[in-house]
């Protein structure tokens, strides 16, 4: 046997709930405790906290989505209450992310019915919900106070929080008790300042989670690894502002070149193995969650972790 490694730490990742079942407040069928770890993924020699959480990623307005998930999933993009239920009951997926892509378009104004779907989507499945908004400042506030009252009581996760543009999210995860995503741009002392600047106005470490941006395999995904396995390093020496659970979306896997000029009848395959494979490299440098788009690749990636805890012994 493998004597397993002493890296002489001392610290653990900070834990944060996500999702709110009925005994809880909510609404949910399952909540989860994201974090905890106390050394690298599948290193423990018990495996004391879960496996990584795969994510299915869906849009209310298909028109700023992948085509390739378009084409896959047919009817059900145009209807994303029906698409999240089929996350759950076909697809496999962990918690479900609804994208307000709708926000995107130029002539965009109907603010109150982000909240309409945030419900609907609620609804439609039992998951814990990711709901990630406007990108867009001037309607933020509107967007995330209207999704935030929507979830109230169902322990929502709400992105995006970046250095530039927080406290319109933080104010909503304030007031409807829903844990942010915080996101820098691959660097370890821009993640480390936002989860510093986010507590100073209030936000509870344990409703923080770290997003160190993540770019496709190939495309930049080198820097983000690196900038994930040093913020992981951190937490497990004892630095509280870093100690925090990550998310990694490597959906932009999806619009690479290689993956947009595959042959028609090799797309969908070609789409999986590079979501796939960026997403476990992810999930390996430390990320609790991980994002997809594609159907295929939620099979693929809780395949690859069941078989990981094998090997190291886990549950």
């Amino acid at each position: 046997m493998i004597p397993e490694p002493n890296f002489g730490w001392t610290g653990s990742v900070g834990e944060v709930v996500l999702g709110a079942t009925r005994s809880e407040g909510g609404t949910r069928s399952r909540s989860y405790r994201i974090g905890g770890g106390t050394t690298l993924p599948f290193m423990e020699k018990e495996r004391t906290f879960p496996s990584p959480l795969v994510v299915f990623e869906i849009c209310d307005d298909p028109l700023y989505w992948s085509p390739i998930v378009n084409d896959f999933c047919g009817d059900l993009v145009h209807d994303p209450a029906a698409w999240a239920k089929t996350a759950e009951t076909t697809y496999g997926a962990d918690l479900v992310r609804l994208c307000l892509t709708s926000t995107r378009r130029r002539d965009f104004s109907d603010i109150p019915s982000l909240g309409k779907t945030t419900e609907a989507v609620l609804a439609s499945t039992s998951l814990p919900l990711i709901v990630e908004g406007s990108n867009e400042p001037k309607i933020d506030s509107e967007v995330f106070q209207k999704c935030g009252e929507a979830g109230q009581g169902e322990r929502l996760l709400l992105g995006t929080a970046e250095a530039g543009r927080y406290r319109s999210i933080a104010a909503a995860a304030l007031a409807y008790n829903h844990a942010i995503i915080a996101q820098s741009p691959i660097d370890i002392n821009l993640a480390k300042q936002l989860n510093i600047l986010l507590k100073e106005i209030g936000v509870p470490r344990d409703h923080i989670v770290i997003d160190p941006y993540t770019g496709a395999l190939g495309y930049g995904f080198e820097y983000s690894y690196s900038a994930m396995e040093r913020i992981r390093f951190s937490a497990l020496k004892g630095d509280a502002d870093l100690a925090m659970p990550m998310i990694c979306a490597p959906s932009d896997s999806l619009s690479i070149k290689e993956v947009r000029e595959a042959d028609a009848g090799t797309r969908d395959a070609i789409a999986v193995e590079w979501e796939f494979t960026t997403s476990l490299a992810a999930a390996i440098a430390g990320a609790e969650i991980v994002c997809v788009r594609h159907p295929d690749t939620v099979k693929r990636l809780k395949a690859a972790f069941a078989a990981l805890n094998t090997r190291t012994g886990g549950a």
